[in-house]
């Protein structure tokens, strides 16, 4: 096509202000399939709408996903107060949603439930159950402890959070558990488990890491009648069946990546061992490249204490 007309040269700006309005869509379509206005509206019975004020929030955090006080400025924009039927508000009221749905979010959380299960037949219900930490920045949350941090940040007080979520094909999250910031995986499974087991069917497979794995825990799956699956803990008798496995055409179970494995069967279990040529050649070069990391640092330091400097961060 032939250029008619100049293109500009340089940008300026303008008064136009763009929304995701997608998103509030997909936001307000699912908080009423949810029932939100039923959940929320016990908890909140005098001013501002908490189901509104709940909605703009998510939609804030699906598109800016900030802090709560620019949150506040995000939605007390006339074009988004419309869009959720809202008039203007202070900033410490949504402060204070926030905290009505936190006092309450145990049983917010079982209302979803109960809206979600009544509304879908789904084919299973198989359950991945993992969790996680969040650092914390101020020092007012009760639940604020120092523990193992996965953000890498020790020197930071944080929470520890578990998440439940329906395996594929669903993948829909159905649990959410808030636990101190020193509560290790173990401990915090007996709680994210409890809040969805009402929901499982008998027969249901709970898959989880390593990390929350312990015999209580095992106990606590198998008498509810369900499943597990979880990493294994190697111990000693472990150890010396790898040392002796044997790669063969019969323990080959998949040849075109060159994995290998075995079944061990216990009267209530069952270990799968398995091996990759792949991933042993790159466990092995991550080892290596971690060596020479280490390395490099150490003669960085011993460089520092030969000429009497401070010693590198």
């Amino acid at each position: 096509m032939k250029q008619t007309k100049l293109r500009t040269e340089s940008l300026g700006t303008n008064k136009n202000i763009s929304f995701p309005v997608g998103t509030a869509f997909a936001v307000k379509k699912y908080s009423i399939k949810l029932n939100f206005s039923h959940i929320f509206s016990r908890f909140k019975k005098r001013g501002i709408e908490l189901d509104r004020l709940i909605q703009a929030l998510i939609t804030y955090r699906l598109t800016e996903n900030e802090s709560i006080c620019r949150g506040s400025d995000w939605i007390n924009r006339p074009h988004v107060l419309q869009e959720f039927n809202l008039e203007g508000f202070e900033e410490r009221t949504l402060f204070r949603a926030l905290e009505l749905a936190g006092d309450n979010h145990e049983e917010i959380i079982l209302l979803l439930q109960k809206s979600i299960f009544s509304q879908y037949d789904f084919p299973h219900t198989d359950v991945n159950m993992d969790w996680t930490s969040f650092v914390l920045w101020g020092n007012k949350a009760e639940l604020g402890t120092y523990g193992y941090s996965r953000g890498h940040r020790p020197d930071k007080k944080q929470i520890t959070v578990g998440i439940s979520q329906l395996r594929a094909p669903m993948n829909i999250p159905i649990g959410l558990t808030v636990q101190s910031g020193n509560v290790n995986d173990q401990t915090h499974f007996k709680s994210t488990f409890q809040q969805v087991c009402p929901v499982l069917k008998e027969d249901s497979r709970i898959v989880f890491d390593k990390g929350a794995q312990s015999k209580e825990n095992i106990d606590l799956v198998l008498a509810h009648k369900m499943k597990y699956l979880s990493a294994k803990k190697l111990n000693v008798s472990d150890d010396k069946r790898i040392k002796t496995f044997m790669k063969s055409p019969e323990n080959c179970v998949a040849p075109e990546k060159s994995i290998y494995g075995e079944i061990i069967e216990y009267p209530t279990r069952f270990d799968y061992f398995f091996f990759s040529e792949q991933l042993q050649h790159d466990q092995i070069e991550a080892k290596l490249r971690l060596a020479e990391r280490k390395l490099a640092e150490a003669k960085e330091i011993q460089q520092a204490l030969n000429k009497g400097k401070s010693l590198p961060k």
